[in-house]
């Protein structure tokens, strides 16, 4: 299984230069706590990963520091030039890769980089649980074949 098969690919998404209010708006909406902040690639059709803001990035960068959110843009919060991961990469790299950098979340690209989706714990757990369901069934269906021959 690789990256590509499990990830989000309806990826929300901000830019840099967007109200950090908006941002937040959007979260709520769409109901997300992570928003991958993108720019464009230069000769190409789609959008590249240069940053991204997570609902905790507002409330330890703004919220606990008393800061006034009108006057933040998402350029100021983000975090920049993010670890990203190839679509076609194995699960096991792309866990390997969040757990050395400590997220739940990774931005996953394409073909020069572009943005394609992206990778949660919560996809991984999801894709998981679905090939242990699979095992648990090869074992129940193993009984059940071997019972109805040796009756």
């Amino acid at each position: 299984m690789n990256v590509g098969d499990i990830c989000i690919r309806d990826v929300v998404t901000v830019r840099e230069l967007d109200e950090l209010t908006a941002a937040a708006r959007l979260m709520r909406e769409k109901h997300v706590g992570y928003l991958v902040v993108v720019g464009p690639k230069v000769g190409e059709s789609g959008f590249v990963p240069i940053g991204v803001l997570t609902d905790r990035d507002i409330v330890v960068g703004v919220v606990a520091q008393a800061t006034d959110p009108r006057a933040l843009r998402v350029g100021d919060l983000m975090t920049r030039q993010p670890v990203v991961i190839d679509e076609s990469a194995s699960l096991n790299k792309a866990l390997q890769e969040m757990r050395r950098i400590g997220v739940r979340r990774i931005p996953v690209v394409g073909r020069g980089g572009l943005l394609v989706g992206v990778l949660s714990l919560d996809d991984v757990v999801g894709a998981m649980s679905e090939e242990l369901l699979d095992v648990a069934a090869s074992m129940r269906n193993e009984v059940r074949i071997e019972k109805a021959l040796r009756t």
